[in-house]
């Protein structure tokens, strides 16, 4: 055997990398481990999970087809990237599903082993695309990688199924050998997950270290690449996903504010990893109940937040829906109350692994009768951290209930995080009405906010439920001009919370022709595509609202500097309704509800038609 080839190595600044492949190829896993070591070894990244909606699809169709996508630089990056640049395809189906989304001459690496005839017709190819002209302008590399991973584990004591099931590993080692990645971090990940199954460990390592020297030793890889680490601020960084992030910001804030956490929810994608990730942190005093629907969930919650706890619930569209009695509860007996609602497509059950922000009209309005709440919005997965503490804090001082907005964009995906000291998060501590001299349950402070009185403390027992108080004593009342009073004391007070959220910041010019404004986890596509086009000539302004219900106190003094607003938002124009109705003021409108980010090409585009610009390279 003649000596090995010294590879070509070439510098990029920023690649896109897709992984696709049966629902049971475990790329979530490939996607998942890539995107953490990238991470490790200091490259700024922005990942786009995509899971197949149907749970149980038949092996091999596209309907079963499951991606991940990363896109990582040694720059600044907002976004999982509009395109991959390379294309890893497990089969016949993940090729034809992913192919049209394919950079022009870009890569492609292909299980050939999996382009049987049985996996051709699932997929709905009448013939080869590795025999004909399908993958024409395409650099494309056959690989064998079912048969290498059972070559490699030809002495492995596991089944064939399970043998064959260690095929991923063999891609992630083949991507990182061509992407110059460590394997470190993977292989201390495979000996904590299976320690328990040396057999395992033994064949998910031999997998991954095969996969790696296939890429160094054969001569279909003439060139591997490097990614320089990109220059971020100085500290200690992890890859963090969004529900993770909202998980830890929510234990934070039950430390901060020195009051226990409860979760108490009902599992729903793309929301379940909330409750999974708070569940493991018993150690803090966490306790979480996994309800039997919706409905007990929140009420729970309800009850948790009655006797003190900083109450949390979470969910999606069709959860909320279910939930909107027990929120107007909360509203009605002033208890802190944090509802979590990771958007989803909708309606009913919609798309359920896709994303979408069609829920905003139903947190600000969604409601029977005048029941207010806050509503606040996270912009990217590591945002979900701050927002978290923020919504709780929101919450506790005005009790109120508050809703959190992510998408399962933002929940799903993930990016470097930078870790904050915990000297760096104020306390926020709570106090408790203990005393009993004068004390009504309906009084209130100067922000309309009544006590919070635990129940069994001797001397403050009093009314609570759903039926209408009162003020100041709490007592049922059917009395009208008590309602009306009450209805706007509710109001009132969530009028007040703008008092403690910061005003609408605009990156570029100050004023001007045209200002992008969003909300949710369109901000990284916006940046990009503003960022681009002020790069042509076009000039143009972003802000990004995190704060909804209430708006910033000079949100329409921002508005009224500039003489075109867009808002893009992936619904039909939802916030676009609010803001004509609260500013009275026009604006242009970019919709695009297909289960998935927007694109910063088509951003770009409507803000060059809307200005009248040029759209440049």
């Amino acid at each position: 055997m003649g000596d090995v080839k010294e590879k070509q190595v070439t510098t990029l600044s920023d690649v896109t990398v897709r992984f696709a492949g049966d629902s049971g190829d475990g790329m979530q896993l490939t996607g998942t481990q890539f995107s953490d070591t990238t991470a490790w070894v200091g490259n700024d990244l922005s990942t786009l999970p995509d899971y197949p909606a149907e749970i149980r699809a038949p092996a091999g169709t596209l309907y079963g087809v499951s991606g991940f996508q990363l896109h990582f630089s040694s720059n600044d990056v907002n976004t999982p990237g509009d395109v991959p640049d390379v294309l890893v395809a497990m089969n016949p189906a993940a090729l034809k599903k992913n192919l049209s989304e394919l950079k022009p001459n870009g890569t492609i690496i292909v299980n050939t082993d999996s382009f049987d005839p049985k996996n051709l017709k699932l997929a709905r190819y009448t013939a080869n695309p590795l025999d004909d002209d399908t993958l024409n302008g395409y650099h494309v590399y056959q690989v064998p990688i079912t048969s290498l991973t059972k070559n490699a584990l030809e002495k492995s004591p596991l089944s064939p199924k399970e043998v064959s099931r260690c095929k991923n590993f063999f891609a992630l080692g083949l991507m990182y050998w061509l992407y110059n990645r460590p394997l470190d971090k993977t292989e201390e990940w495979v000996q904590d997950k299976f320690k328990k199954k040396s057999d395992l460990v033994d064949a998910n390592l031999k997998a991954l270290k095969a996969g790696y020297n296939f890429g160094e030793i054969t001569e279909v890889f003439t060139t591997r690449y490097k990614v320089e680490p990109a220059k971020l601020p100085k500290g200690i960084y992890r890859n963090i996903s969004g529900n993770e992030a909202l998980s830890l910001g929510f234990l934070t804030a039950s430390v901060k504010s020195g009051i226990p956490l409860f979760l108490g929810s009902y599992p729903i994608t793309p929301a379940s990893e909330i409750l999974q990730y708070i569940s493991s942190y018993k150690d803090f005093g966490v306790k979480t109940v996994q309800a039997e629907d919706e409905i007990a969930g929140i009420s729970s919650a309800i009850g948790a937040a009655f006797a003190g706890n900083l109450a949390i619930t979470t969910t999606s569209g069709p959860g909320m829906a279910l939930k909107t009695e027990a929120i107007g509860l909360a509203v009605m007996t002033e208890l802190p109350l944090v509802i979590v609602d990771v958007q989803r497509g909708g309606p009913s059950t919609g798309l359920p692994t896709k994303t979408e922000q069609a829920d905003l009209l139903q947190a600000v309005y969604g409601r029977n009768g005048e029941a207010p709440a806050a509503v606040i919005a996270a912009r990217t997965p590591r945002d979900c951290f701050y927002m978290a503490i923020e919504a709780s804090k929101l919450a506790l001082k005005y009790m109120t209930p508050v809703i959190l907005l992510t998408d399962g964009y933002i929940a799903n995906g993930s990016e470097p995080w930078r870790i904050p000291a915990v000297d760096d998060i104020e306390d926020f501590p709570v106090t408790f009405q203990t005393e009993k001299e004068g004390f009504q349950p309906y009084s209130r402070d100067e922000n309309y906010v009544r006590p919070w009185a635990i129940p069994g403390t001797i001397g403050l027992e009093h009314r609570i439920g759903g039926l209408e108080k009162a003020n100041i004593t709490g007592n049922v009342s059917y009395d009208p001009e008590n309602h009306d009073e009450m209805v706007r004391i509710r109001t009132d007070k969530i009028k007040k919370i703008v008092n403690d959220i910061p005003n609408l910041k605009v990156e570029g010019d100050q004023e001007g022709e045209l200002l992008v404004l969003g909300w949710g986890g369109t901000f990284g596509t916006l940046r990009d595509a503003v960022a681009r086009a002020r790069k042509n000539g076009i000039k143009v302004s972003q802000a990004h609202l995190q704060y909804i219900n209430p708006l910033p106190k000079n949100t329409g003094d921002v508005l009224k500097r500039f003489k075109t607003i867009l808002i893009p938002e992936i619904n039909l124009g939802q916030l676009s309704k609010l803001i004509r109705n609260e500013f009275l003021i026009e604006v242009e409108q970019f919709n695009l509800v297909r289960g998935l980010p927007f694109k910063t090409k088509d951003i770009l585009a409507k803000i060059t038609e809307v200005s009248g610009g040029s759209n440049g390279k």
